[in-house]
């Protein structure tokens, strides 16, 4: 199965999205299964992960009910607050969902210290023993708390999103390949190679500008460990669906066809526990 294993679905408003600012504009605008399901048959995906992009229960249970209406949605990581004191019965509410596989916070948005209060290490220790997973999204500056953060929770299989975004716009990569591989050693973390574009130059980025990237991804995680997300709509930003796989694909046909389909499915499917 070929998968994109990292996108989103809203229906826009400002008080959800803040985060979509005017630089963006061209994405305030309702993102719906309707609208990524063409995008996937001409691209030959077949299904996909639709990741929380509000925290709220409410966006859960939006991303949830999607899932059921369509087949093609693979598996849901949705939101919850995870150092809340209701947390048990907060995740009660959606454990009949089947296919919420996960859980997200936006720790990209919330200073170095949060992920490593012991009240968050608490509710990430009831998503493993529940089964579940968790998206790490944080900013290459975050790597080092990131690595403290996990190495509280052994057990709890994550995945970090984006490659941790790191600077491709100016081209900087050393320090984060360094902070990336502590995390990489431990074979319990994966890594998506996802939102690299909007990391980018938006007008002027290449293929090019994002190889090293990908390579330090490969020799870092290697493809049992690295899955494709397009971080659509996102990714429209800075360009079309279909640029954002041919980057990948291109970058995996130097790869067995074993290694290329790990990365373009197989991986993300073992993760989520997709059948």
């Amino acid at each position: 199965m070929k998968l994109d294993a990292h996108q989103h679905f809203w229906k826009y408003n400002p008080s959800r999205q803040p985060w979509i600012n005017e630089e963006m504009k061209a994405i305030r605008r309702n993102f719906l299964p309707e609208d990524l399901h063409p995008l996937l048959i001409q691209t030959g995906i077949d299904g996909c992960v639709a990741v929380q992009a509000d925290e709220s229960t409410r966006e859960t249970a939006f991303l949830c009910d999607l899932a059921i209406e369509f087949d093609f949605i693979k598996a849901v990581v949705g939101w919850a607050d995870l150092a809340s004191d209701t947390l048990d019965a907060d995740l009660d509410l959606f454990a009949s969902q089947k296919k919420l596989k996960g859980y997200r916070e936006v720790l990209q948005s919330k200073p170095v210290e949060y992920m490593l209060r012991k009240e968050f290490i608490r509710g990430i220790t009831k998503l493993g023993k529940r089964g579940y997973t968790y998206d790490i999204l944080i900013f290459h500056d975050q790597l080092e708390a990131a690595y403290h953060f996990v190495k509280k929770a052994p057990e709890q299989p994550f995945v970090i999103d984006h490659l941790a975004k790191p600077n491709i716009k100016l081209g900087i990569w050393k320090d984060w390949k360094k902070e990336l591989a502590l995390l990489a050693e431990r074979e319990y973390i994966y890594c998506k190679v996802s939102g690299m574009i909007t990391e980018a130059d938006w007008k002027k980025w290449t293929g090019k500008d994002l190889q090293v990237y990908l390579e330090v991804a490969l020799e870092h995680f290697g493809p049992n460990r690295l899955m494709f997300g397009s971080d659509w709509p996102v990714c429209t930003v800075a360009g079309e669906y279909e640029q954002v796989l041919e980057v990948v694909e291109r970058f995996t046909d130097a790869l067995s066809q074993t290694e290329k389909e790990a990365i373009l499915g197989k991986t993300a499917m073992e993760f989520y526990g997709i059948h």
